[in-house]
């Protein structure tokens, strides 16, 4: 590094530095490592928002499989009320429905009938 001096019309002196080609390496590598800690910082930045949010980001996937186990559920329980419905409806309705579950279930009859009755078939075991 070489310094000069010059005098402009009788002012103070100034100093004129001139940068040797050893000095502007030194300036791209501070610039470089400058650019380098940055970067890696920026990049602790995302891991550390990513270990922060872990755990919040497992409960969301816990409650949605939670939420379509519910859906499903939920489906499945209104196909039973509305067979449940038809049925309450049958019985309400129609007159042939209650003879036809009075018959199968509590084994009426009409007057004159004879009623057979067929036990469940039972298993061969020795």
């Amino acid at each position: 590094m070489t310094a000069k001096y010059c005098s402009n019309s009788g002012l103070l002196p100034v100093k004129r530095v001139i940068y040797s080609p050893l000095m502007n390496a030194d300036f791209n590598l501070w610039d470089k490592l400058t650019r380098v800690v940055i970067f890696l910082l920026f990049i602790a930045g995302l891991l550390g928002v990513a270990v922060w949010y872990l755990p919040l980001i497992r409960e969301n996937e816990r409650n949605r499989k939670e939420i379509l186990r519910f859906d499903a559920r939920i489906q499945k329980e209104e196909e039973t009320s509305k067979q449940l419905r038809g049925s309450i409806d049958a019985l309400r309705r129609d007159p042939k429905a209650i003879e036809r579950l009075a018959r199968e279930r509590l084994g009426y009859g009409k007057p004159g009938e004879t009623i057979i009755r067929f036990d469940a078939a039972g298993t061969n075991a020795p």
